[in-house]
Formats: structure tokens, C-alpha cells, sequence
């Protein structure tokens, strides 16, 4: 007997697909019968989306709530929904577009025509406003740095006696793995802070080879 199965998704675990689920089980779907993934949509590379698939069979009704839950990928969501339409014989329901019901089963193509037309276009926008917003990211990350503002873990401040034990490094006193288990660190932390501060410092010719 065919079933009713809905998928839910959040694109990280500090969602709540809450809404989304309200919706499906309104549409009379089962608990146990609804797949919720939280994870980014930016492929189908999800434990329950893949579980949703392997209990999909001949005659069954997938509910999402909106096109973007399904994926945000514009060529993956276009092979994925003719996977489960075509090679599956599963219908898709889109709750939010009525347009993207494949139970709608009209005597000519039209029906079948506006629903692919209007899955191309909404996926199509899905892909567009992912690919804006990673560069909207990437645009504030250049203005902010252009006004020196640094990202990521703050140097590590170097200790009282890495200064004097860096001289001695490179008069060619020590080596550096002895200046660097006096610091407690690892002999290529030392190395990289020295080097950098060395270019500053008139040349000395430090040996690397220790």
C-alpha cells in the first residue's frame, strides 16, 4: 500500500525544523514517516535524506515544505526530483507551490510542463541566492580587512624568553628544537616566529638545518 512520507531540513543543528514539521503532519503523514536532515543544502549528501530514498517505493508521496528544504544545489535538485519522479514512480508534493504536485495527472503535457518549468525557475533562484550570499560573505570579509580587521584565532603571544632564546638561534648558539622545548613549544613554531620577526632584524644567517 502506498505511503505517505514527509522530509524536513535546517541548514545546522541550532535549527528547529519545527514549522516544517507541523506542516507535514498536517498533511496527515506519520511521525515516524517524516526524515528530518540538519545539515546545509548545498548537496544530497544527508544520512536521512539517503534513508528517505531506500524506503521510497512505487506509488508513494513525498511532502516537503518549501523547494529550498529540499536542496539548494539548482543541478542536483533538478536530478534528484526526476530520480524520485521518474526512476522511483514517487510523486513530489511542494506544500508551499501547488504548481509542484506531480499527483496532478492532466490528460495533456501542460501540467506536466508548468511543474518542470516552475521547479527550473524556483530552483534556479534557490542556487542564485546561495551563490549571492557566499559573495555578500566574502565582500564584507574584504571590506573589513582593508580596514585591518583580522580573522580567525589571534597570534599566540610568544614567551618571556622567546627573544633572548631567537638571538641565540640565530648567532648559531642553539638549535631549534633546544629553544623550542625550553618554550614548550614545537621546534617549527619557533622557527616561524623567528623567521618572521627576523626579517625585520639586520640579516643574520640562521641555520635551518638543526
Amino acid at each position: 500500500m502506498p505511503r505517505n512520507y514527509g522530509y524536513a531540513r535546517v541548514s545546522s543543528r541550532e535549527q528547529k525544523a519545527d514549522r516544517q514539521i507541523t506542516a507535514l503532519l498536517e498533511q496527515g503523514i506519520k511521525p515516524r514517516d517524516i526524515f528530518t536532515d540538519k545539515q546545509s543544502g548545498k548537496d544530497f549528501n544527508r544520512p536521512k535524506y539517503k534513508q528517505l530514498l531506500r524506503k521510497l517505493k512505487t506509488g508513494d508521496t513525498v511532502f516537503i515544505k518549501s523547494i529550498d528544504r529540499l536542496g539548494r544545489n539548482y543541478e542536483e535538485i533538478i536530478d534528484q526530483w526526476r530520480q524520485i519522479t521518474k526512476e522511483l514512480n514517487v510523486d513530489i508534493v511542494v506544500l508551499d507551490m501547488p504548481l509542484l504536485d506531480t499527483r496532478r495527472k492532466e490528460k495533456d503535457l501542460t501540467g506536466i510542463f508548468i511543474a518542470d518549468l516552475v521547479l527550473q525557475i524556483l530552483s534556479y533562484v534557490a542556487q542564485i541566492e546561495r551563490e549571492f550570499s557566499r559573495q555578500r560573505q566574502s565582500e564584507g570579509i574584504a571590506a573589513a580587512q582593508s580596514k585591518g580587521k583580522r580573522f580567525g584565532r589571534p597570534p599566540r603571544e610568544r614567551p618571556p624568553a622567546f627573544i633572548k632564546l631567537k638571538k641565540a638561534w640565530l648567532m648559531g648558539e642553539i638549535s631549534a628544537r633546544t629553544a623550542a622545548k625550553q618554550l614548550g613549544i614545537h621546534h617549527c613554531t619557533f622557527k616561524n616566529w623567528a623567521t618572521k620577526e627576523a626579517e625585520t632584524m639586520p640579516a643574520i644567517s640562521p641555520d635551518f638545518s638543526t
